[in-house]
């Protein structure tokens, strides 16, 4: 499972046209599954994420989570991030997970997410999707739980 993810001031995704979700202060997430991904790395980097502290206190450091500074949740699925650029000039998704399953992860992520309170809005799996968003520093961070 890889997720990339994006400190951001307000975020939006829109499906033909039209906002299907968006949110101010938080994160916006970029998630992609691979074969034998499972519930393990789904709670992996659902507590890695819900707990990274890459918003700033009173002091200006890096020091708080999400939650800590009332923020919400843009999630939005990836298949390309398993893109192999290895050969040629047009990516192979061999790596990404089967449709099927990765949509079932993909909502149980989502699901995981706001059980803990989070607001979490998201795009729609398989969907072309436009994502709009305004970084924040930037702070980007990417995770993959075959680094772990």
């Amino acid at each position: 499972m890889r997720v990339v993810v994006q400190r951001v001031q307000q975020a939006q995704v829109s499906i033909d046209g039209q906002v299907h979700g968006k949110i101010q202060q938080g994160l916006v997430l970029l998630v992609g599954f691979t074969t034998g991904d499972g519930a393990a790395e789904l709670a992996y980097l659902g507590h890695k994420i819900l707990n990274l502290r890459i918003f700033s206190d009173t002091d200006g450091k890096m020091n708080l989570n999400v939650q800590q500074v009332g923020g919400a949740i843009l999630s939005i699925s990836q298949f390309t991030l398993y893109a192999d650029t290895r050969h040629g000039n047009r990516p192979s998704f061999i790596d990404a997970g089967d449709p099927a399953v990765a949509s079932q992860l993909y909502a149980q992520f989502n699901q995981q997410l706001a059980a803990t309170g989070m607001t979490v809005a998201t795009g729609e799996f398989g969907a072309d999707m436009q994502v709009s968003l305004v970084n924040d520093g930037p702070v980007t961070i990417c995770y993959d739980t075959n680094q772990k």
